[in-house]
């Protein structure tokens, strides 16, 4: 979430992408940094036993999400 808001005000479009057991964390991250509110992509937790397959989905939603953020089409 860190590096996703600071490459924002960098002025690179970006997307910080957490597991669901990290929401509160990265909506903490943001409010400290003064980004409330900042989107990001949650996929499920955890990912260091998932399959290569499950990985694959996995970072296919999480690519396709970002990319919806980081064009605005998060709504």
């Amino acid at each position: 979430m860190h590096d996703a808001i600071i490459g924002e005000r960098l002025g690179l479009p970006s997307a910080g992408i957490m597991t669901d057991k990290f929401i509160s964390a990265a909506e903490l991250m943001a409010r400290v940094l003064g980004a409330e509110g900042y989107p990001f992509v949650t996929i499920t937790h955890p990912i260091s036993s998932a399959g290569e397959a499950a990985l694959a989905e996995q970072a296919r939603i999480a690519a396709a999400r970002a990319r919806d953020i980081i064009l605005g089409a998060n709504a």
